[in-house]
């Protein structure tokens, strides 16, 4: 345990170990629609929902692909092609952030237990599963879409805190999405806003976790 009463760490996904530009995704994807940095910011909003609505029941497990792309495209007028190739386009997406992947692993060699909990479909959890072998480095961890709830309901902070048998104010979780970090916060967690590696590195050494 460490001087401010940590006893493992928890990890967000996107964001954090895994870069997420949706943006420069769509700009890609569907260039005639988002070409500029205005009318990609509008398809973001329209799609993604700032990840409630369609997109945040596609994160609890409560729609599958067939059903999230015929929701999107009746709400939005977009052709359903168009929005299956955004929903396919993700997962190949999310590449790693390879200063912060590395400070898990300094992290988990230290002889910190490592843990996750990720707003994340199934279809995306098993790409990231089949693809990244650094998932393996986890002791334990929930995705939202198995967990049928998403962050920042109190609830899957509580999954979390059954299965890796830690109390509350031993966990120290690490997110880019504020939301989700208060929500943390307020059920007695520990927790860091994660900006980029360089800060997180520095919390790390000043919460006894790494040396400098």
């Amino acid at each position: 345990m460490s001087t401010h009463g940590i006893e493992a760490v928890v990890f967000d996904f996107a964001g954090v170990l895994f870069d997420w530009q949706p943006a420069a995704l769509l700009a890609r994807v569907l260039p005639a629609r988002a070409g500029t940095p205005e009318s990609a910011a509008h398809w973001v909003g329209e799609i993604f929902q700032a990840y409630g609505g369609d997109w945040g029941d596609f994160d609890s497990g409560l729609v599958e692909v067939p059903a999230l792309v015929s929701r999107i495209s009746a709400r939005t007028g977009l052709p359903p092609g168009e929005v299956r190739a955004v929903v396919d386009a993700v997962p190949p997406s999310l590449a790693p952030l390879g200063a912060t992947v590395e400070l898990l692993r300094r992290v988990k060699a230290a002889g910190w237990p490592v843990h996750y909990l990720s707003n994340m479909p199934e279809p995306y959890a098993a790409y990231l599963e089949r693809h990244h072998a650094f998932i393996g480095w986890f002791d334990s961890g929930v995705f939202s879409a198995r967990a049928k709830v998403s962050k920042p309901d109190r609830a899957i902070y509580g999954q979390l805190e059954e299965l890796s048998g830690r109390r509350a104010a031993g966990l120290l979780f690490i997110d880019d999405h504020r939301p989700n970090v208060e929500a943390a916060r307020a059920l007695g967690w520990q927790a860091v806003h994660f900006t980029d590696a360089p800060t997180l590195q520095a919390d790390l050494v000043r919460l006894g976790l790494l040396s400098a």
